[in-house]
């Protein structure tokens, strides 16, 4: 007896009637059920899919409402079938293509990549006659993450690649829209970039892909939001008062925590808000913001800062947080997972997303090298420049009559752009900057058009900023009105020294003293506040940061972040603030041999010794033992000297050329390596070339003006 029949009393151990496989895998054959009277059992994809079988009882009769002795006369007919892959009978699907004659079973037409349509009739159609995909030849040069594992695929559609038929640049695995539709559910599953439902649903019917009719997984799971039924008790000013801690909370004295009004995530004892009631109402930063921006900020002002002078102090000093509620580890995390894990994401990952709006309209800028900031203002102020084309770059010189150029480089160019932009009068500070109070690149909209290029740049595939001040970016993300300075943030000398005279004084005499001397500065920034004990010079201290940090520069800022909202980039921001902190705020790390060997790949049939020269030649420099960096070499080849943060396009790669010194093509990133017969030799021709190439670069662009 073959080991996979059936036995009375092994229920578990029982095979499909009908494809004979005992194996229980629902993502594949669908659930395997069991009939204990009988003794039979079936995948559910079985039952659905055989020809010859229709659903005659209610649910709960028999198996999935079909009935036991319909079962049995459709194993009887396909007893008398054999399967043209497997060769064995009981094949009980057919392909509905007119004269096709070929029947299988479930597993075997998997396995041959055979399409079953699990709607309207459930029909079957074999791997010569079944629905395919069709887009324009050669529509997609590179390759596309799949947008629910992220792994890259090649834009062709096959039978495990399928395309989304309401966004072109959406390609995902056959195996993950499956398993994403058995937990999603019909009520859920819809095209993970726009949300389209109905039409996205119709196309994975045709292709195969089974939509059960239930909830989603997650929506099934007993008490799965049983944590957000928990009330916020946590003080969160930023001087808590309570010797019992944060969390303490006593109804009905003064130690009761009262949660704001409006979002109920932020909360304070009554005592260290200086509230005389639990019905007293309490907004916290967050919402007061929100209230002020909403032109109902004087009404929020009488709610929330009580009359004492020690309540002020304490309201305008709560914690700075993130937009996200403030909770316990179980009830973020819940909410994390509700929310997709909207709020930790990989930086590379956004920004390919973003890229899928980069059409394929290519816009050729034309950039003189010696001159890049004006000529990139004045392509992209161009009336046809559009930031969703692809960007291609050719490199002119204004004074060459003959209107000559060069291909130029889109990664070199967006890297000289960002470089130009961080050491540019827009920006004050030393490493991180905020922006400067410069009147002439106000009217001249200057700061705008910053935002937009950084926007471009993002999205286009330049390398991470960098540059950004902490301040910088909480204002872009959480609004200026949410955003404390720091003394780190003045860049001018002056106002830091004033700042700092009056943080220190250490009595009354000493703090007057220093008002009065700088008494004009104080009332031109309108920071005279009535000053009664030395605390209070705390408060002077925060206005004066907030003054010359962030209301100076209010209308660069507004300028600012409009540009930025290019291509949607500040949505993004704002919606996955740590990812983006990390390229806004951070220099790269530095490169390494590793890094760096594993960047590039070989392309070509390769020299076996000269990629060992190569390897060795690398580990050389990271070592020390070469007048070159590890950046020089990555700027030798693609024009930049870290990685961008969504990738290089095309894949920095490697070829052997019998050359005397290596070659750094640009525009495709490609390096070759010459090959010669002593690392020696090699180590000498790569150090001239790359100690070299810049000094002779720039003879090249005085040559090509002096032509």
């Amino acid at each position: 007896m073959n080991e996979n029949e059936n036995k009375p009393g092994d229920s578990q151990e029982l095979a499909c009637v009908f494809c004979r496989k005992s194996d229980d895998c629902p993502n594949k054959y669908g659930e395997k059920k069991t009939n204990e009277k009988w003794n039979l059992a079936v995948h559910y994809y079985c039952l659905l899919m055989s020809s010859g079988i229709w659903q005659r009882g209610k649910e709960e009769e028999g198996l999935y409402g079909f009935l036991v002795e319909d079962i049995k006369k459709e194993v009887n007919r396909a007893s008398k079938l054999k399967c043209c892959i497997c060769k064995k009978t009981g094949a009980s699907i057919g392909c509905v293509a007119p004269r096709c004659k070929r029947s299988y079973h479930f597993p075997c037409g998997l396995e041959r990549e055979c399409i079953f349509q699990f709607t309207g009739n459930f029909a079957s159609f074999c791997w010569h006659h079944r629905p395919v995909q069709s887009i324009a030849a050669n529509s997609y040069r590179d390759s596309l993450p799949c947008t629910i594992c992220l792994e890259f695929v090649e834009p062709i559609p096959t039978y495990n690649i399928l395309r989304s038929p309401c966004c072109k640049n959406a390609w995902f695995h056959r195996d993950c829209l499956q398993i994403q539709a058995i937990n999603a559910g019909v009520f859920f599953f819809r095209c993970t970039i726009c949300n389209n439902t109905d039409i996205f649903q119709k196309e994975m019917l045709r292709m195969g892909i089974h939509i059960p009719e239930k909830d989603a997984s997650w929506e099934l799971e007993e008490n799965a939001y049983q944590e957000l039924l928990q009330h916020y008790e946590h003080c969160d000013v930023r001087r808590c008062r309570c010797k019992e801690g944060r969390d303490y909370n006593v109804p009905d004295s003064k130690w009761e925590i009262k949660r704001c009004q409006c979002c109920g995530s932020r909360g304070t004892h009554l005592a260290c808000s200086s509230l005389r009631s639990w019905e007293q109402n309490w907004e916290c930063l967050e919402c007061r913001g929100i209230i002020y921006n909403s032109g109902d900020f004087q009404k929020a002002k009488k709610h929330a800062l009580p009359k004492s002078n020690k309540g002020i102090t304490d309201c305008l000093l709560e914690e700075s947080s993130p937009k996200l509620p403030r909770q316990s580890p179980g009830v973020q995390s819940k909410e994390l997972l509700r929310q997709g894990s909207k709020y930790k994401r990989d930086i590379s990952t956004i920004l390919i997303e973003l890229g899928f709006q980069i059409k394929k309209i290519t816009k050729r800028l034309y950039i003189n090298k010696t001159n890049i900031w004006n000529s990139a203002l004045d392509e992209f102020r161009k009336q046809n420049f559009n930031p969703s084309y692809a960007i291609e770059v050719a490199y002119v010189n204004e004074n060459d009559n003959f209107g000559r150029e060069r291909p130029g480089s889109k990664h070199e160019f967006l890297s000289l752009l960002l470089q130009h932009l961080e050491n540019s009068p827009l920006f004050e500070g030393s490493l991180s900057k905020n922006l400067s109070l410069n009147t002439q690149a106000l009217k001249e909209n200057l700061y705008y058009e910053a935002g937009k290029m950084l926007a471009i740049s993002l999205v286009h595939g330049g390398p991470s900023p960098g540059f950004f001040s902490k301040t910088l970016f909480n204002c872009l993300v959480y609004g200026p009105e949410n955003t404390q300075p720091i003394l780190d943030d003045v860049s001018d000398f002056d106002v830091a020294k004033i700042i700092i005279r009056i943080n220190t004084a250490t009595n009354m005499a000493d703090l007057n003293s220093v008002i009065n001397e700088c008494y004009n500065y104080l009332e031109f920034t309108g920071c005279v506040r009535l000053i009664t004990t030395l605390n209070d010079k705390y408060m002077l201290v925060k206005d004066l940061l907030i003054y010359h940090v962030i209301k100076r520069v209010q209308a660069p800022f507004e300028s600012f972040k409009q540009g930025l909202k290019t291509l949607g980039v500040l949505e993004k921001i704002q919606t996955y603030p740590e990812a983006f902190c990390s390229i806004l705020c951070h220099k790269p790390g530095n490169l390494s041999a590793k890094i760096l060997s594993d960047l590039f790949t070989v392309h070509t049939l390769p020299d076996v010794q000269t990629l060992g020269f190569w390897n060795s030649y690398i580990q050389d420099v990271e070592d020390g033992k070469s007048a070159t960096t590890i950046e020089d070499i990555l700027i030798f080849a693609t024009g930049c000297s870290s990685i961008p943060p969504a990738g290089f396009k095309p894949t920095p790669s490697i070829e052997c050329l019998r050359t005397d010194f290596p070659v750094g093509n640009k525009c495709n990133n490609c390096l070759a390596i010459p090959v010669t017969s002593t690392y020696k030799e090699f180590q000498e021709n790569m150090d001239f070339a790359l100690k070299n190439t810049p000094k002779l670069e720039k003879e090249e662009s005085s040559h090509y003006v002096e032509h």
